[in-house]
Protein backbone atom coordinates (compact mmCIF):
# COMPACT_ATOMS: atom_id res chain seq x y z
CA UNK A 1 0.00 0.00 0.00
CA UNK A 2 1.40 3.30 -1.05
CA UNK A 3 2.81 5.41 2.05
CA UNK A 4 0.09 7.81 2.91
CA UNK A 5 0.36 10.11 5.40
CA UNK A 6 -1.49 12.73 7.31
CA UNK A 7 1.34 15.25 7.34
CA UNK A 8 4.13 16.09 5.67
CA UNK A 9 7.67 17.71 6.57
CA UNK A 10 9.94 18.29 4.21
CA UNK A 11 12.71 15.96 4.01
CA UNK A 12 15.03 18.86 3.05
CA UNK A 13 14.90 22.52 1.06
CA UNK A 14 13.33 21.89 -2.46
CA UNK A 15 16.78 21.96 -4.94
CA UNK A 16 14.01 21.86 -8.00
CA UNK A 17 12.61 24.81 -10.56
CA UNK A 18 9.27 24.69 -10.83
CA UNK A 19 7.46 26.09 -14.22
CA UNK A 20 4.03 28.23 -13.47
CA UNK A 21 1.75 28.63 -16.37
CA UNK A 22 -1.22 31.26 -15.88
CA UNK A 23 -3.31 33.05 -17.80
CA UNK A 24 -6.54 35.10 -16.66
CA UNK A 25 -8.09 33.28 -13.32
CA UNK A 26 -7.17 34.85 -10.21
CA UNK A 27 -8.71 32.32 -8.46
CA UNK A 28 -6.92 29.22 -9.02
CA UNK A 29 -3.92 30.94 -9.47
CA UNK A 30 -3.76 32.17 -6.01
CA UNK A 31 -4.40 28.39 -4.70
CA UNK A 32 -2.08 26.97 -6.74
CA UNK A 33 0.52 29.48 -6.08
CA UNK A 34 0.07 29.17 -2.12
CA UNK A 35 1.41 25.78 -2.53
CA UNK A 36 4.43 26.42 -4.80
CA UNK A 37 4.82 29.38 -1.79
CA UNK A 38 4.89 26.86 0.98
CA UNK A 39 7.22 24.65 -1.61
CA UNK A 40 9.38 27.38 -1.72
CA UNK A 41 11.56 26.07 -5.61
CA UNK A 42 14.75 28.13 -5.40
CA UNK A 43 14.19 28.84 -9.09
CA UNK A 44 10.24 30.05 -10.12
CA UNK A 45 9.63 30.61 -13.82
CA UNK A 46 6.37 32.13 -14.25
CA UNK A 47 5.17 31.67 -17.88
CA UNK A 48 1.15 33.87 -19.20
CA UNK A 49 -0.13 34.03 -22.40
CA UNK A 50 -1.72 37.09 -23.77
CA UNK A 51 -5.08 38.41 -23.77
CA UNK A 52 -7.36 37.75 -26.66
CA UNK A 53 -7.91 40.85 -28.60
CA UNK A 54 -11.64 39.85 -28.90
CA UNK A 55 -12.17 39.61 -24.96
CA UNK A 56 -13.41 42.77 -23.39
CA UNK A 57 -11.64 43.24 -19.75
CA UNK A 58 -9.45 40.21 -20.27
CA UNK A 59 -6.06 42.25 -20.19
CA UNK A 60 -7.05 43.47 -17.07
CA UNK A 61 -7.52 39.90 -15.47
CA UNK A 62 -4.30 38.79 -17.05
CA UNK A 63 -2.27 42.03 -15.75
CA UNK A 64 -4.22 41.23 -12.32
CA UNK A 65 -3.11 37.49 -12.01
CA UNK A 66 0.88 38.50 -13.30
CA UNK A 67 0.69 41.25 -10.79
CA UNK A 68 -0.36 39.16 -7.47
CA UNK A 69 2.27 36.69 -8.32
CA UNK A 70 5.10 38.74 -8.03
CA UNK A 71 3.97 40.99 -5.46
CA UNK A 72 3.68 37.74 -3.02
CA UNK A 73 6.77 35.76 -3.73
CA UNK A 74 7.86 36.20 -0.05
CA UNK A 75 10.96 33.49 -0.09
CA UNK A 76 14.56 33.67 -1.52
CA UNK A 77 14.24 32.37 -5.10
CA UNK A 78 15.62 32.93 -9.08
CA UNK A 79 12.50 34.13 -10.80
CA UNK A 80 12.00 34.66 -14.41
CA UNK A 81 9.04 35.45 -16.63
CA UNK A 82 7.96 34.55 -19.97
CA UNK A 83 4.65 36.97 -20.13
CA UNK A 84 3.42 36.92 -23.87
CA UNK A 85 1.85 40.60 -25.43
CA UNK A 86 0.14 38.55 -28.26
CA UNK A 87 -2.47 35.87 -27.25
CA UNK A 88 -0.86 32.35 -29.03
CA UNK A 89 -3.83 29.80 -27.53
CA UNK A 90 -2.84 26.41 -25.54
CA UNK A 91 -0.91 24.84 -28.43
CA UNK A 92 1.79 27.12 -29.01
CA UNK A 93 1.81 29.16 -25.53
CA UNK A 94 2.21 26.39 -23.44
CA UNK A 95 4.38 24.34 -25.69
CA UNK A 96 6.48 27.00 -26.00
CA UNK A 97 7.11 27.65 -22.22
CA UNK A 98 7.82 24.00 -21.32
CA UNK A 99 10.76 24.61 -24.01
CA UNK A 100 11.53 27.93 -22.63
CA UNK A 101 11.86 26.00 -19.45
CA UNK A 102 13.75 23.17 -20.24
CA UNK A 103 15.70 25.64 -22.44
CA UNK A 104 17.16 26.80 -18.95
CA UNK A 105 16.82 23.94 -16.82
CA UNK A 106 17.86 20.40 -17.04
CA UNK A 107 14.84 18.95 -15.28
CA UNK A 108 11.87 20.71 -13.45
CA UNK A 109 8.42 20.66 -11.67
CA UNK A 110 4.98 21.95 -13.83
CA UNK A 111 2.05 23.06 -12.90
CA UNK A 112 -0.75 25.14 -14.75
CA UNK A 113 -2.78 27.70 -12.69
CA UNK A 114 -5.90 24.73 -11.94
CA UNK A 115 -3.47 22.02 -11.16
CA UNK A 116 -3.89 22.14 -7.35
CA UNK A 117 -0.86 19.58 -6.08
CA UNK A 118 0.03 18.06 -2.27
CA UNK A 119 3.12 19.83 -0.71
CA UNK A 120 4.76 16.05 -1.07
CA UNK A 121 4.33 15.98 -4.67
CA UNK A 122 7.23 18.48 -5.34
CA UNK A 123 9.32 16.34 -3.37
CA UNK A 124 8.16 13.16 -5.00
CA UNK A 125 8.90 14.38 -8.59
CA UNK A 126 12.67 15.62 -6.91
CA UNK A 127 13.44 12.46 -5.82
CA UNK A 128 12.39 10.67 -9.04
CA UNK A 129 13.69 13.04 -11.49
CA UNK A 130 16.86 12.51 -9.80
CA UNK A 131 16.96 9.16 -9.67
CA UNK A 132 15.53 8.02 -13.40
CA UNK A 133 17.59 11.17 -14.96
CA UNK A 134 19.03 8.97 -17.00
CA UNK A 135 17.21 6.39 -17.42
CA UNK A 136 15.60 6.82 -21.01
CA UNK A 137 12.75 4.59 -20.57
CA UNK A 138 11.50 6.93 -17.81
CA UNK A 139 9.94 9.99 -19.66
CA UNK A 140 7.38 11.57 -17.57
CA UNK A 141 6.08 11.34 -13.61
CA UNK A 142 3.03 12.72 -13.09
CA UNK A 143 1.04 13.29 -10.05
CA UNK A 144 -2.70 12.60 -10.83
CA UNK A 145 -4.26 8.69 -10.51
CA UNK A 146 -6.86 7.84 -12.37
CA UNK A 147 -7.67 4.77 -10.42
CA UNK A 148 -10.37 5.80 -8.36
CA UNK A 149 -8.60 3.96 -5.26
CA UNK A 150 -7.16 0.74 -6.36
CA UNK A 151 -3.99 -0.16 -5.29
CA UNK A 152 -1.54 -1.00 -8.06
CA UNK A 153 0.85 -2.96 -6.10
CA UNK A 154 2.58 -2.68 -2.34
CA UNK A 155 5.12 0.40 -3.79
CA UNK A 156 4.37 3.71 -3.50
CA UNK A 157 4.65 4.47 -7.61
CA UNK A 158 4.17 2.30 -10.38
CA UNK A 159 4.98 2.65 -13.98
CA UNK A 160 2.50 3.46 -17.05
CA UNK A 161 2.05 4.06 -20.73
CA UNK A 162 -0.25 7.10 -20.09
CA UNK A 163 0.54 10.55 -19.81
CA UNK A 164 -1.19 12.76 -17.36
CA UNK A 165 -0.17 16.52 -17.27
CA UNK A 166 -2.43 17.88 -14.34
CA UNK A 167 1.54 18.38 -12.17
CA UNK A 168 4.01 16.35 -13.47
CA UNK A 169 7.72 16.65 -14.42
CA UNK A 170 10.15 15.92 -16.93
CA UNK A 171 13.57 16.10 -18.38
CA UNK A 172 15.25 18.47 -20.83
CA UNK A 173 16.87 15.88 -22.86
CA UNK A 174 13.31 14.05 -23.28
CA UNK A 175 11.37 17.41 -24.02
CA UNK A 176 13.96 18.14 -26.80
CA UNK A 177 12.21 15.19 -29.03
CA UNK A 178 8.80 17.01 -28.56
CA UNK A 179 6.94 17.76 -31.93
CA UNK A 180 4.14 20.78 -31.54
CA UNK A 181 2.77 20.25 -34.76
CA UNK A 182 3.19 16.03 -35.04
CA UNK A 183 5.12 15.92 -38.48
CA UNK A 184 6.02 12.54 -37.84
CA UNK A 185 2.39 11.62 -37.84
CA UNK A 186 2.47 9.77 -40.66
CA UNK A 187 4.96 7.17 -38.81
CA UNK A 188 2.66 4.92 -36.21
CA UNK A 189 3.91 2.01 -36.39
CA UNK A 190 5.20 2.24 -32.73
CA UNK A 191 1.39 1.96 -31.83
CA UNK A 192 1.47 -1.52 -32.55
CA UNK A 193 4.27 -2.03 -30.31
CA UNK A 194 3.08 -0.04 -27.70
CA UNK A 195 -0.92 -1.79 -27.44
CA UNK A 196 -1.53 -5.31 -28.44
CA UNK A 197 -5.56 -4.27 -28.61
CA UNK A 198 -6.48 -2.83 -32.12
CA UNK A 199 -9.07 -1.14 -30.28
CA UNK A 200 -6.81 0.92 -28.53
CA UNK A 201 -4.34 1.57 -31.45
CA UNK A 202 -7.06 2.86 -33.77
CA UNK A 203 -8.49 5.00 -30.83
CA UNK A 204 -4.88 6.60 -30.87
CA UNK A 205 -4.59 6.83 -34.11
CA UNK A 206 -8.10 8.87 -34.43
CA UNK A 207 -6.92 11.45 -31.59
CA UNK A 208 -3.44 12.28 -33.07
CA UNK A 209 -5.38 12.25 -36.54
CA UNK A 210 -7.43 14.78 -35.01
CA UNK A 211 -4.71 16.74 -33.48
CA UNK A 212 -2.39 16.96 -37.30
CA UNK A 213 -5.59 18.26 -38.41
CA UNK A 214 -5.66 21.12 -35.69
CA UNK A 215 -8.67 20.35 -34.77
CA UNK A 216 -7.74 20.51 -30.97
CA UNK A 217 -6.09 23.43 -30.01
CA UNK A 218 -4.06 21.80 -27.33
CA UNK A 219 -0.01 20.56 -26.63
CA UNK A 220 -0.74 17.39 -24.59
CA UNK A 221 -1.27 14.75 -27.04
CA UNK A 222 1.72 15.61 -29.19
CA UNK A 223 3.46 14.92 -25.42
CA UNK A 224 1.78 11.23 -25.73
CA UNK A 225 2.40 10.76 -28.88
CA UNK A 226 6.59 11.77 -28.55
CA UNK A 227 6.52 9.73 -25.79
CA UNK A 228 5.32 6.57 -27.16
CA UNK A 229 7.30 7.27 -30.44
CA UNK A 230 10.25 6.98 -28.25
CA UNK A 231 9.18 3.95 -26.30
CA UNK A 232 8.70 6.12 -23.25
CA UNK A 233 6.89 5.22 -19.96
CA UNK A 234 5.76 7.26 -17.09
CA UNK A 235 5.43 7.53 -13.22
CA UNK A 236 2.34 7.20 -11.99
CA UNK A 237 2.15 7.29 -8.07
CA UNK A 238 -0.23 5.12 -6.19
CA UNK A 239 -2.02 7.85 -4.43
CA UNK A 240 -3.55 11.36 -6.08
CA UNK A 241 -1.14 14.13 -5.48
CA UNK A 242 -2.70 16.66 -7.83
CA UNK A 243 -6.23 17.73 -8.13
CA UNK A 244 -7.32 19.84 -11.13
CA UNK A 245 -9.52 22.63 -9.47
CA UNK A 246 -10.41 24.22 -13.01
CA UNK A 247 -13.79 22.97 -14.35
CA UNK A 248 -16.76 25.28 -13.27
CA UNK A 249 -20.12 24.49 -12.14
CA UNK A 250 -21.30 24.77 -15.51
CA UNK A 251 -18.92 21.55 -17.05
CA UNK A 252 -21.11 18.69 -16.02
CA UNK A 253 -20.08 16.88 -19.24
CA UNK A 254 -16.64 16.65 -18.19
CA UNK A 255 -16.00 12.97 -17.06
CA UNK A 256 -12.64 13.89 -15.10
CA UNK A 257 -13.40 12.53 -11.67
CA UNK A 258 -9.82 13.70 -10.82
CA UNK A 259 -11.65 17.56 -10.51
CA UNK A 260 -13.87 15.86 -7.44
CA UNK A 261 -10.49 13.49 -6.23
CA UNK A 262 -8.78 14.76 -2.99
CA UNK A 263 -5.08 15.01 -3.11
CA UNK A 264 -2.98 13.08 -0.28
CA UNK A 265 0.58 13.47 1.64
CA UNK A 266 2.90 10.86 0.34
CA UNK A 267 6.66 10.05 0.61
CA UNK A 268 8.01 7.14 -1.43
CA UNK A 269 9.73 4.74 0.38
CA UNK A 270 9.17 1.54 -1.75
CA UNK A 271 10.13 1.86 -5.58
CA UNK A 272 9.12 -0.80 -7.96
CA UNK A 273 11.54 -3.48 -7.95
CA UNK A 274 10.82 -3.88 -12.22
CA UNK A 275 10.40 -1.51 -14.58
CA UNK A 276 7.39 -3.16 -16.11
CA UNK A 277 4.53 -0.88 -17.23
CA UNK A 278 1.35 -2.04 -14.75
CA UNK A 279 -1.30 -3.51 -17.76
CA UNK A 280 -4.17 -4.11 -15.10
CA UNK A 281 -3.51 -0.66 -14.59
CA UNK A 282 -3.68 0.78 -17.90
CA UNK A 283 -6.42 -1.39 -19.39
CA UNK A 284 -8.69 0.39 -16.17
CA UNK A 285 -7.28 4.02 -17.13
CA UNK A 286 -8.10 3.28 -20.88
CA UNK A 287 -11.59 1.91 -20.15
CA UNK A 288 -12.17 3.99 -17.52
CA UNK A 289 -10.55 7.60 -18.29
CA UNK A 290 -10.57 7.19 -22.22
CA UNK A 291 -12.93 4.79 -23.96
CA UNK A 292 -15.37 5.96 -22.28
CA UNK A 293 -15.41 9.30 -24.00
CA UNK A 294 -15.31 9.96 -28.23
CA UNK A 295 -13.21 11.90 -29.93
CA UNK A 296 -16.34 14.76 -29.83
CA UNK A 297 -16.57 14.94 -26.08
CA UNK A 298 -13.14 15.38 -25.88
CA UNK A 299 -12.87 17.98 -28.19
CA UNK A 300 -15.79 19.53 -26.27
CA UNK A 301 -13.98 19.12 -23.01
CA UNK A 302 -11.24 20.95 -24.16
CA UNK A 303 -13.26 23.62 -25.06
CA UNK A 304 -14.98 23.60 -21.92
CA UNK A 305 -11.78 23.91 -19.89
CA UNK A 306 -10.49 26.60 -22.41
CA UNK A 307 -13.04 28.66 -22.21
CA UNK A 308 -14.33 28.18 -18.34
CA UNK A 309 -10.90 30.11 -18.13
CA UNK A 310 -12.69 33.75 -19.51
Amino acid sequence: MANTIQTFSPPSPLKTAVLFMVFNRLDTTKQVFEAIRKAKPPKLYIAADGARNNKEGESEKVNAVRDFILKNIDWQCEIKTLFREKNLGCKYAVSSAITWFFEQEEMGIILEDDCLPSQSFFWFCEELLELYKDDMRVWHIGGTNFQNGIRRGEEDYYFSKYIHVWGWASWANRWKFYDVNLNSFKNTDFLNRTFNNPIVQQYWKDLFQTVENDKIDTWDYQWVFTIWANNGSAIIPNINLVSNIGFGSDATHTTNKSQVLKTHEVTIRKHPSHKIVNSEADDYTFEHHYKTKSIFEKIVNKLKRYFNAM
